[in-house]
């Protein structure tokens, strides 16, 4: 996905404008499609995808260790995950930047779970169920 790339000289704000640009296009354009499954599993994929990219951009380790202090995390675990030997992609689904850069913390930056924005859009989720009518006798 070229907007996820590691290598664009974007900043978070800008790719997540342009994913949610994106997003909303295609999720307007299949609407009508039952998804919700996959949606969950392409929400999953694309939050990895910004966590490998700000690992990324962090670059260097004591950069990443004063990062993941103030994301909350230890000293001796930042110390040493911000060393570790592990490639971008393992570290952007390991449970130190999972349970640090959360789906809220991506929310307060400005992305928006594409299940959520389904919910919105989806004629089929949003019309109220065919009830039958309530006979009175008189």
């Amino acid at each position: 996905m070229a907007i996820t790339r590691k290598t664009s000289p974007t900043t978070l704000g800008e790719r997540i404008r342009q994913l949610k640009e994106v997003q909303r296009g295609w999720l307007n354009y299949f609407r009508m499609a039952s998804m919700t499954g996959k949606l969950i599993a392409i929400d999953g994929w694309v939050r990895n995808r910004l966590r490998y990219c700000i690992w990324k951009h962090w670059k260097k380790p004591e950069r990443r260790r004063k990062n993941l202090m103030r994301l909350g995390v230890d000293t001796d675990h930042a110390y040493a995950w911000s060393r570790t030997r592990k490639g971008g992609w393992a570290v952007a689904q390991s449970p130190i930047l999972i349970t640090t850069i959360t789906l809220k913390r991506l929310a307060a930056k400005g992305y928006e779970a594409m299940l959520n924005h389904y919910k919105k859009v989806a004629p089929h989720l949003n019309e109220p169920l065919y009830t039958t009518p309530v006979r009175t006798v008189v």
